[in-house]
């Protein structure tokens, strides 16, 4: 297919945790998506680079030029590239109020929504208390989800020879583990007080991997997820809808997931 003409063209495309630079970075996969799904505004919604990975072994495979390349391209084409940055990509927030290649990069977003709703789009790890004030304890966890990672990779090379579908340690562990499902939802509910108090009606974030849409707290939450292990992002439609988009593992065609996929009220 020719990237020229994408197959699905959206109001506004959503993307985070890329995590360029370290192993577990699904960037072939995500060049896919590029190559099929388009849009007049690209987000980047923080952790696009992994500088924490890249200062202790420098990892960057062709397939992690192509994308910022093809970043690249689209913005000389005219489309607006937003980037917000993350914890791991910290050293851009030296850069807010300047421009990439065409890229900018801002400390947040305010985007307005087909329906005249705002929407504050952040990276959320300014509001993680791990990240703020336990720096080696962020560390710490990050390195022993490398490792689920591919202890998961594992276990399913082998689900795979007995016919069996993808399994997500990491994201039965966010349904399952109690500390996990309480460490989301006040996740969630932290960044709908932030979107409050910016007087937006809604928040779109990333940082924590796990893409959903919740109407709580009086406040649409929208996280785009990650291209590590899910393989997700958010998409605005012409009409307003937004919508939680998977690439799938098997035959790298788009599918929706209706359990977290919501229309804008």
């Amino acid at each position: 297919m020719s990237d020229d003409i994408p197959e699905r063209r959206f109001r506004t495309l959503f993307i985070s945790d890329v995590h360029l630079g370290a192993r577990g970075c699904q960037a072939n996969k995500l060049l896919d998506f590029l190559r099929v799904h388009d849009a007049a505004t690209i987000y980047l919604v923080g952790d696009i680079v992994d500088g924490w990975a890249l200062k202790s072994h420098w990892y960057w495979p062709q397939a992690h030029n192509d994308f910022v390349q093809k970043l690249l391209r689209k913005a000389r084409k005219g489309a607006r590239v937003v980037y917000v940055p993350g914890n791991h990509d910290e050293f851009l927030r030296n850069y807010y109020g300047t421009h990439f290649g065409g890229i900018e990069v801002v400390e947040n977003a305010m985007h307005t929504g087909v329906d005249g709703r705002k929407y504050l789009v952040i990276h959320g790890d300014m509001f993680d208390l791990v990240v703020q004030h336990a720096r080696w304890l962020a560390h710490l966890g990050d390195k022993a989800y490398d490792f689920a990672i591919k202890a998961n990779r594992l276990v399913n090379a082998l689900r795979r020879l007995v016919g069996f579908p993808y399994w997500s340690l990491s994201q039965w562990a966010k349904q399952k583990v109690k500390n996990a499902v309480n460490y989301i939802g006040a996740f969630e509910e932290t960044l709908a007080n932030e979107a409050r108090r910016h007087g937006a009606d809604g928040v779109i974030c990333g940082h924590i991997h796990y893409a959903t849409i919740r109407d709580e707290h009086g406040i649409r939450y929208m996280n785009c997820g990650d291209w590590v292990e899910s393989c997700t992002a958010l998409a605005e439609h012409e009409d307003g809808r937004f919508e939680i988009i998977t690439w799938t593992e098997v035959a790298n065609q788009p599918a929706s997931l209706p359990t977290i996929a919501a229309r804008a009220a």
